[in-house]
């Protein structure tokens, strides 16, 4: 038996944004039919109530996808809160990560879980799997403000595919693609873990499945039909601020520097994200 779920109703759609809805989660479901994804238990795995974040006075539950806006949606989820009397302004990135305010469904027991999954709005967002494996890497290896990634988790990843841990050369690219299609994914980290591990969408009926790619329109979607307040906008704000968001072209750059064994392998880790939330391969002539 799947978990017990409630069709929410907006307070506010347009018909084409529903359509749109309505086709991605049948898509979804499609996929999880296929692929024998469904599970027969009752309780939800513990990893991916950790990933998921309840904002009570609007009935909304977000699912945390690294790379995919997480930021400006856990900025979303403060400022929702009124009696907070937050503003963007003061949830810089650090802050809003480690902020106590936020509350995940984890802490609630599996009874409330069940409770809350069942009576709230429940939103996903996804982006192209391999566009967001290049942003994990830019944002977590390239930068030195996150010692944990670009020293511990690069020394762990040149480890792994044999390279010198002495060096204080940066890994590339390629040695970030070669651990994940070796690690195991038992352990693998949320920043390029499949989404849908992280969010079960085959155990969890979401109610909105936003994309990326259309954030804004998919955003404003979303706070319309939870009820927020009509001045509350999705922010923009960037990490680092000076650099070019990891986009279409930026990706392929990287991607195309792969060797075509390489590339296909990375894309295999990936196929049920492909398929799922309906993105394309990129055709390279060299692959």
């Amino acid at each position: 038996m799947q978990l017990i779920y409630n069709r929410r109703e907006p307070k506010q759609a347009s018909f084409q944004n529903l359509v749109t809805q309505e086709n991605r989660k049948a898509i979804v479901m499609s996929i999880c039919e296929n692929n024998n994804l469904t599970n027969s238990s009752l309780s939800l795995d513990r990893k991916v109530a950790a990933q998921l974040y309840v904002e009570h006075s609007h009935k909304f539950i977000y699912c945390e996808v690294p790379k995919v806006g997480c930021s400006n949606w856990k900025r979303i989820i403060l400022l929702l809160n009124k009696s907070l009397g937050l503003t963007v302004t003061d949830l810089n990135h650090y802050d809003v990560h480690k902020s106590r305010l936020l509350i995940k469904l984890s802490s609630y027991n599996s009874s409330v879980q069940r409770q809350l999954l069942a009576n709230y709005t429940k939103v996903m967002f996804t982006r192209h799997p391999l566009e967001r494996v290049v942003s994990a890497y830019r944002d977590k290896f390239l930068h030195e403000d996150d010692i944990y990634y670009s020293k511990m988790i690069a020394n762990l990843i040149k480890k792994a595919i044999g390279k010198n841990t002495n060096s204080t050369e940066k890994i590339t690219f390629e040695d970030f693609a070669r651990f994940i299609v070796t690690e195991n994914p038992k352990y693998r980290d949320t920043h390029w873990k499949p989404m849908y591990h992280l969010c079960d969408p085959c155990n969890i009926h979401y109610d909105i499945i936003g994309k990326f790619e259309t954030i804004k329109q998919d955003a404003d979607f979303v706070l319309k039909f939870i009820g927020a307040p009509k001045d509350l906008i999705y922010p923009s704000i960037k990490h680092h601020a000076n650099e070019t968001r990891t986009n279409d072209q930026i990706s392929r750059n990287y991607l195309e520097s792969l060797p075509p064994s390489l590339y296909r392998q990375l894309t295999n880790v990936y196929s049920i994200d492909f398929s799922m939330f309906q993105y394309r391969y990129y055709n390279y002539a060299n692959l």
